[in-house]
Parts: structure tokens; C-alpha cells; sequence
């Protein structure tokens, strides 16, 4: 990669000299971090949002780099929990996530709300940029010109391989299909069958467990010729264990829990 990128970057975010970043966890607003705290001309703050949609390997990596690189972090509820309008599950879930989320970074500056967001996340349906919008969050990597794979790569060339390599890892809400109320329970179940299953299978192997109206099934992509039955036999006596309903392996589809 030439230095274009990460001069591009660098511009954006020094454009604002009170900054503080939502920080997930994922390799988009980890790298961001680490930029910004490294090379950037201003002090900077994380801030890292907990709740049950959030894995807690997620929080863990968080922390780890804020001792690692010295970071300024706040950890803080997200607070969505507390809100019906998210737990009820519309198609717009994400609208009410981040609404919650960055109304708690509000609480904590009146400085710019820079997010992690890239030039890939505009090509999906996005209702969480809708709250971005409204609390006036800057996309540093979109303001760039850095999709997904200049994320990665940017990764790479700072030697933070644990976040080039992060499979995408969307909040544990996601799993859960449009109109299934968001439970607490129902996302633990999702965070041990995927951590239990990411240990059996291939690396880089992509793996949901996704909620559905009937049931659980898991979905995978890339696991090899035998993943799919390792899978399938682990999944169906963790559901046995929890009392779920288990219907089985699928390939993986994208989004495929959003129903509109």
C-alpha cells in the first residue's frame, strides 16, 4: 500500500482536535485507534460499549490494546437494553443501537464521535448511519477513500496481525432473526456456540449461529468436506444442553437473519 491511504486518513482525523472513538472491538475501529493514538496530532479518547450483544472476547481485545498502546479508554453500557424500541427487534434494530450508543459517548464529550465505519459499509443497508447522521459521527475511513481491505492492510503494515486476520464479527444481535425479541439468553447461547465451534474448525472459517423462528442452525463457509458434520454433532448437544431446538447446518448467507 502506498502512504496515500493513511496520509488521507490522518488528514481527516486531525481536522478535529477533540476526538473520541467508538471503539467495537472489530479491526475497522481497532485500527482507527491505533492510528489516531499513534499518529495523530491530537489527544484522543475510546470509548468501548458493553452489553450482552457484545461478545466478551470483543471487550477483552479492547482492553488489551488500551494497556498495550497506552490508549485513554472508557468503558461504558450501551444502554439499548433499556430501550423497546431495539429489544423488539425491527428491521431498523441498528438505528436504535447506535441512537443509544452515541447518546452515551454524547454523556462523556462534546467533542467529534468519529466511528470506525468504511467505504464497504455504504453499499449495505445501514440504519445505524441514520443515527450517525443525527449525532453528527464523522467516518474518518469513508471521509478516506479505505474499504474494508485497505482496513486490513493498514493492519498489516503496523503489525497488529491479531486485527488484520478478524474474521467480521457483527454484534450478537445480528443473529437473531427481524421480530424475535433481542434476549439476553438467546445472545449467550450464539457467543458459545460460535467460540466453541471457532476452536473445532478451520481457521478462517466463517460461522454464525444464527436465532430463527424455529429454531437454532448454524451457517458455514469454508469449514471443509468434514466441518459441516463436526459442527453439526458439537451444535446439536449444545442445543440439547440449553434446551433449544436445533435444525441443523446451512451455508452461510449474509444477513440472512434480516427479514424485511
Amino acid at each position: 500500500m502506498s502512504e496515500h491511504p493513511q496520509t488521507a486518513l490522518l488528514q481527516a482525523l486531525d481536522r478535529h482536535d477533540d476526538l473520541a472513538i467508538a471503539v467495537s472491538g472489530g479491526v475497522d475501529s481497532m485500527t482507527l485507534a491505533y492510528l489516531t493514538h499513534r499518529f495523530g496530532r491530537h489527544p484522543v479518547r475510546m470509548v468501548h460499549a458493553v452489553s450482552p450483544a457484545v461478545p466478551p472476547a470483543a471487550t477483552a481485545r479492547v482492553e488489551r490494546h488500551a494497556a498495550l498502546h497506552g490508549w485513554r479508554l472508557d468503558v461504558v453500557g450501551a444502554g439499548e437494553f433499556d430501550d423497546p424500541s431495539y429489544r423488539a427487534n425491527p428491521a431498523n434494530r441498528c438505528y436504535f443501537c447506535k441512537t443509544n450508543l452515541y447518546g452515551r459517548i454524547r454523556g462523556l464529550t462534546s467533542g467529534t464521535i468519529a466511528s470506525g465505519a468504511n467505504l464497504d459499509d455504504l453499499s449495505d443497508y445501514r440504519p445505524g448511519l441514520i443515527a450517525a447522521t443525527e449525532h453528527r459521527v464523522v467516518h474518518p475511513y469513508v471521509e478516506a477513500g479505505i474499504a474494508k481491505v485497505g482496513v486490513r492492510a493498514l493492519a498489516a503494515r503496523h503489525g497488529l496481525d491479531d486485527l488484520a486476520e478478524l474474521p467480521a464479527q457483527p454484534c450478537l444481535a445480528s443473529r437473531v432473526e427481524t421480530g424475535i425479541a433481542i434476549d439476553a439468553g438467546d445472545l449467550a447461547f450464539v457467543d458459545l456456540v460460535e467460540r466453541e465451534l471457532a476452536a473445532l474448525l478451520p481457521k478462517g472459517a466463517t460461522l454464525r449461529c444464527r436465532i430463527t423462528h424455529a429454531g437454532a442452525v448454524v451457517e458455514l463457509d469454508g469449514a471443509g468436506a468434514g466441518g459441516g458434520a463436526v459442527a453439526a454433532t458439537h451444535a446439536a448437544g449444545l442445543a440439547q444442553a440449553h434446551g433449544r431446538t436445533f435444525l441443523g447446518v446451512r451455508p452461510y448467507r449474509r444477513g440472512s437473519a434480516f427479514l424485511r
